[in-house]
C-alpha cells in the first residue's frame, strides 16, 4: 500500500500551494537511512541553502508492505531527514505529523516513491512566507472595556419655595445596569407606588433619577421596563402596564430617545412567590419593576 507522511505546519496545503522550491531525496527499499550518495546530496543542498527556510517535509513509501509498516517507514524517513537538517537551516516552528493517505499520485517507478521531499522558501521570500503559503494571519479582536463611570451619591433640587429636595442614589445599582449584558434582567428595589395607582411615592423618585443617569451616561443602552403585581391573579385595570409606562414617560420627558425604551406589564403572571403570598415580604417581592437589558 502506497502511504505518505508529512511534517507540516498547522495549515493543510497541497504541493501546488507552495512556491516551486523543492528537493527530493531517495531511499533504498524498506530503508529509512539515506545512502552515502543521497546523504552527500543532502549536505550539498544544505550548504547551498543555509539561509533559506523549510516549510514542509513530505515522506513517501512505495506500495510494498502493509499499511501499518509503510506508515511507520514513512514517518521514520521524515524523522531521519528532519534530524539531519534541524540545526542547519530555518524550519517552520509549528509543524506536526500528518498522514495524507493516497492524495499524492504514485509514480510508476517504485524507486521514485521511496523518497522525502523538502519544500522550502528562498531567503529573499521569507518575509512573504504566509503569502506564499496562502495563509491568512489571524486577527485578534480586543474588546475595549467600557470606561468606569463615576455616578453621584445624591442629587439636590431647589424647589420654587426656596427649599431643597435631596435624593440619595444607589451608585452600585447604576453601575450594574450600565455594565449589564443584553438579556440580563435587574429589579429596581425600593420603587414603590401609591396603592392601586401608577403614581410613584415621593420617597422613590430617586430610583427614577438613577435610571435616567445610567441612560444618559450609556448612550448605547436600550431597555424594556417591565411591571409586575402582587396579590390579584387578574390585572383587570392593566395596572402593571400603567406603572411601567409611568417610568417610561418620566424618561421620555427627560429627553431619553424613545427608540431606546419600551415597556410592558405582566400583571401577576410572573410572580417570584406563588399566589396568594404568605406575608408582606412575599407580596413586596412580587410587586416590582424590572429592567430587561435589550442592548448594551
Amino acid at each position: 500500500m502506497f502511504r505518505i507522511f508529512v511534517i507540516v505546519g498547522s495549515f493543510l496545503l497541497s504541493i501546488a500551494a507552495f512556491s516551486q522550491e523543492q528537493v527530493s531525496l531517495y531511499f533504498d527499499s524498506n530503508k529509512f537511512v539515506l545512502t552515502k550518495k543521497e546523504e552527500n546530496r543532502l549536505n550539498q543542498w544544505l550548504l547551498a541553502n543555509s539561509n533559506n527556510k523549510i516549510v514542509a517535509i513530505h515522506g513517501f513509501t512505495d506500495e510494498d508492505g502493509s499499511t501499518e509498516f509503510n506508515d511507520t517507514l514513512a514517518q521514520k524517513r521524515v524523522d531521519f531527514i528532519f534530524n539531519k537538517v534541524k540545526d542547519q537551516i530555518q524550519i517552520r516552528p509549528d509543524f506536526k505529523t500528518l498522514s495524507l493517505g493516497e492524495k499524492f499520485k504514485q509514480s510508476d517507478v517504485k524507486a521514485e516513491n521511496r523518497r522525502v521531499t523538502i519544500f522550502y522558501i528562498l531567503e529573499q521570500d521569507i518575509s512573504r512566507e504566509d503569502e506564499i503559503l496562502g495563509l491568512k494571519k489571524e486577527t485578534t479582536i480586543v474588546e475595549e472595556s467600557k470606561p468606569e463611570i463615576e455616578y453621584p451619591e445624591k442629587l439636590v433640587f431647589e424647589n420654587p419655595n426656596g427649599t431643597k429636595t435631596e435624593y440619595k442614589l444607589n451608585r452600585e445599582f447604576m453601575k450594574r445596569v450600565g455594565n449589564a449584558k443584553s438579556g440580563e434582567k435587574l429589579t429596581i428595589d425600593n420603587l414603590n407606588f401609591v396603592i392601586n395607582t401608577f403614581a410613584i411615592v415621593p420617597e422613590s423618585r430617586g430610583k427614577l433619577y438613577e435610571l435616567l443617569l445610567v441612560l444618559q451616561n450609556n448612550p448605547q443602552l436600550k431597555i424594556e421596563i417591565q411591571g409586575h403585581l402582587c396579590c390579584m391573579p387578574v390585572d383587570r385595570t392593566d395596572l402593571s402596564t400603567q406603572r411601567a409606562k409611568a417610568i417610561y414617560n418620566f424618561l421620555i420627558t427627560n429627553d431619553v430617545y424613545r427608540a431606546r425604551l419600551s415597556y410592558k406589564g405582566f400583571g401577576s403572571t410572573q410572580p417570584i412567590y406563588p399566589l396568594p403570598e404568605k406575608n408582606e415580604s412575599e407580596r413586596a417581592a412580587n410587586r416590582r419593576v424590572e429592567i430587561l437589558i435589550v442592548e448594551n
